[in-house]
């Protein structure tokens, strides 16, 4: 599975410490930066994870800054993106399940490695349930 990662600055340490998470999951990562701890703008590192979740060429997404807000909304302005604000295993679970997200955004200042890791593996690791959530999900595109 190919997944796209990204990052600013608040989020460059646990972006680092997730890809060799990811690639002891068999995954094939494509690190869109950030590449250092400075100060640098969340929509540059957003936008190329969601235009290779969007392109299919990657199927999902990891992005993550402080708060996980700015990632999260620059990644939901492209269509058939839905990115998911997780803060814990449940959330990203039914993110999932409920929604069919395609890109997780995670909270930097506010969660730890090990939930992170859990997050994601859950993440990536979930399936769309469909059914009565389809409906749904196909109403979000504008």
């Amino acid at each position: 599975m190919k997944i796209a990662i990204g990052a600013d600055h608040a989020g460059y340490n646990l972006k680092e410490q997730l890809i060799p998470v990811l690639k002891g999951l068999n995954c094939d990562i494509i690190d869109v930066g950030t590449h250092s701890a400075e100060s640098v703008d969340y929509p540059d590192f957003a936008h190329p994870v969601a235009k290779s979740v969007e392109e299919k060429e990657c199927a999902f997404g990891i992005l993550i800054c402080g708060s996980g807000n700015g990632v999260n909304i620059t990644a939901n302005k492209h269509q058939g993106i839905r990115s998911a604000l997780c803060w814990n295993v449940e959330i990203s679970k039914l993110a999932r399940q409920h929604n069919d997200a395609n890109i997780i955004a995670l909270p930097a200042r506010y969660i730890g490695f090990k939930e992170a890791s859990e997050m994601v593996e859950v993440f990536i690791s979930t399936p769309f349930e469909g059914g009565r959530h389809s409906k749904r999900v196909d109403k979000i595109s504008c």
